[in-house]
């Protein structure tokens, strides 16, 4: 719980902002919001953005130079480095600035989810590898059910520096839990640094890092703009922004249960059946977020359907980097992330164009389509040398 406790920290950081970039662009871009709210709003998307691509530079960095580091001290490290560059995006004065400390703030994010994510799985014991990292993403689904609306809801009325304020205080408060109550666990036998960056030799890992960055994107470009589709196309107050975030958080906090339980069952299926459910749901929303009904329910579902796919991805990234957990682990936050920065771009990308607020929407279908086949490229890789071996010994005979 301790472990998962970071996670949430780690959710109000990272998904807060999508609430609140209306505020933050009237704020750091006055003249630009004074001009045009769209263009303003697409521009302060850079801030997920510059979260994003921080995760994607240090959580193999981190995860190759802490390699021999106790994996509780490293916990520790990471949640005083979370801390200090939260307090920096609050305070920072200038749209340039708060770029900076948002990319600062994220260098720990991957380093954390797989660094917890093991302990959590050794904690849990043998074959729970899914389930371990799907406990400590937990936290980050269960902050967008209460602690994501309810910061928004801060941010909307006393700042959204007020909002950032009260995230750095819940990662001090994980902090002092992970201190007193996780214990040291042994490292892994044969960890070094030299067999943490082997993994980066070995194409699978790239090839799966590119099918979570790819396809997860639909994800993001669907939620980095849920805030302008709720008062914009459905027409609702801005008050109830969060409990359109409330609707996507508890899709998240069922998607990434289900998708833990059913990858340590049958990982292949499960990452297909979740990449085909991304799909229909990012089409049902584009369809339905139109009207208030349709726009709670669809949230829901593109929530659901896109953290099943979550503990999929972190097992078979790990499955693939034999030796070499902690990079498997760090590198699907970083093709995670690198999804959160090319879904917020190219959503904010068409939306500047003026193809409208749900145009992101249809961006992330086309998106998971390409991450869907990736995936199947992959798993028809694993069996080739299967394959191969078949044909010889027929030929042989």
């Amino acid at each position: 719980m301790a472990l998962a406790l970071g996670g949430v920290a780690i959710g109000l950081t990272e998904f807060v902002a999508m609430g609140l970039l209306p505020d933050m662009a009237r704020d750091l871009l006055p003249d630009a919001w004074a001009r045009s709210r769209e263009d303003a709003v697409a521009r302060t998307g850079w801030v997920i953005t510059a979260y994003a691509l921080g995760v994607v530079a240090g959580a193999p960095l981190i995860a190759a130079l802490s390699a021999r580091m106790p994996r509780k001290r490293l916990v520790v490290a990471l949640l005083v480095l979370f801390t200090a560059g939260t307090v920096a995006s609050a305070v920072a004065p200038t749209f340039g600035l708060v770029l900076v400390a948002r990319f600062v703030a994220a260098l720990p994010h991957g380093a954390y989810f797989g660094a917890a994510g093991l302990l959590a799985a050794t904690l849990m014991g043998p074959g729970s590898e899914a389930r371990g990292f799907a406990t400590v993403l937990g936290g980050l689904t269960l902050s967008n059910v209460a602690g994501v609306p309810l910061i928004t809801l801060a941010g909307q009325s006393a700042g959204w520096r007020v909002a950032y304020l009260a995230i750095a205080a819940v990662f001090l408060l994980a902090l002092f839990a992970v201190l007193a109550t996780v214990p040291e666990v042994p490292m892994a036998a044969g960890a070094s640094v030299a067999a943490e960056l082997r993994a980066l030799r070995r194409p699978q890992v790239w090839l799966v890092a590119l099918t979570a960055a790819i396809g997860f994107a639909g994800f993001f470009a669907v939620d980095s703009y849920i805030a302008p589709v709720t008062t914009e196309v459905t027409g609702l107050s801005s008050g109830l922004v969060p409990w359109v975030l409330v609707a996507v958080g508890l899709g998240m906090t069922v998607g990434n249960a289900a998708g833990g339980w059913f990858a340590d069952r049958n990982l292949h299926r499960s990452t297909l059946v979740s990449f085909g459910s991304v799909i229909v749901a990012i089409v049902i929303f584009a369809l339905s977020a139109g009207s208030p009904v349709g726009l709670f329910v669809s949230s829901f579902l593109v929530g659901a359907a896109s953290l099943s796919l979550g503990p999929a991805l972190q097992a078979r990234l790990i499955t693939v980097a034999p030796g070499a957990q902690l990079m498997g682990a760090a590198v699907n936050q970083s093709a995670m992330n690198l999804a959160n920065s090319l879904g917020a771009a190219l959503g904010g990308l068409v939306i500047a164009r003026g193809y409208g607020y749900l145009a992101p929407a249809w961006t992330g279908v086309a998106l998971a389509v390409v991450g869907v086949a990736l995936a199947a490229t992959s798993f028809a890789l694993d069996r080739q040398p299967v394959a191969d071996l078949a044909a010889g010994a027929s030929g042989r005979r």
